[in-house]
């Protein structure tokens, strides 16, 4: 018979993203970071490639990277109000971790597998951070698939995208649940 962690189960059970915009300082330290950052790495990564890699976001970088974003967003004729909303969650924030998919060459491991470990080491790091009680959120937006603000502003090879942007802080207010999936309409059982 397996051994449950009934704490564990009932976090995963009622987990909830704090809205980035919430979030508010302080932050975790470097010391506490690490070891959010060490949890995320224990995710699935087959052939232990490691096709990810971690870029920290400090006050000073975010309100840089917000003056990017602004002029991206003008160079590429985006709305007004869909560049504010992109600004904003660089220049409102206090810290937030880029999580960096960076495949390996591998004929063993296609890299869209790559890409999924990328993906769950995003949802690692979020739930680190919501287990740790940090407020946190898994955000992405268009700056994240400009390839020239992923180059000036996140220094990412050519190869490398933005997988997620994990915004973490002291939360202001807890937002209500939210609807969730109905299991028996998204599960089908295979008996034969």
């Amino acid at each position: 018979m397996p051994t449950p962690n009934p704490a564990a189960l009932d976090f995963l059970l009622t987990r909830r993203s704090r809205p980035a915009k919430t979030l508010t300082g302080p932050v975790p330290d470097r010391a506490t970071l690490r070891t959010l950052l060490t949890a995320a790495a224990r995710s699935p990564d087959h052939g232990k490639l490691e096709p990810w890699r971690f870029v920290v976001l400090e006050k000073p970088a975010l309100d840089r990277l917000a003056g990017l974003v602004r002029a991206r967003g003008a160079a590429l004729g985006h709305d007004e109000e869909v560049v504010a909303k992109a600004v904003r969650q660089y220049a409102d924030a206090d810290l937030a971790v880029a999580v960096v998919a960076s495949p390996k060459p591998s004929d063993k491991i296609p890299a869209i597998e790559q890409t999924y470990s990328a993906g769950a080491v995003c949802l690692a790091l979020l739930n680190a951070a919501l287990a740790a009680g940090w407020g946190a959120n898994w955000l992405t937006g268009w700056p994240c698939y400009d390839r020239e603000f992923l180059c000036d502003g996140l220094a990412l090879d050519d190869h490398e995208s933005v997988a997620g942007l994990v915004h973490i802080g002291t939360e202001t207010s807890a937002p209500p649940d939210r609807p969730r999936p109905d299991i028996e309409t998204l599960t089908t059982w295979v008996t034969t």
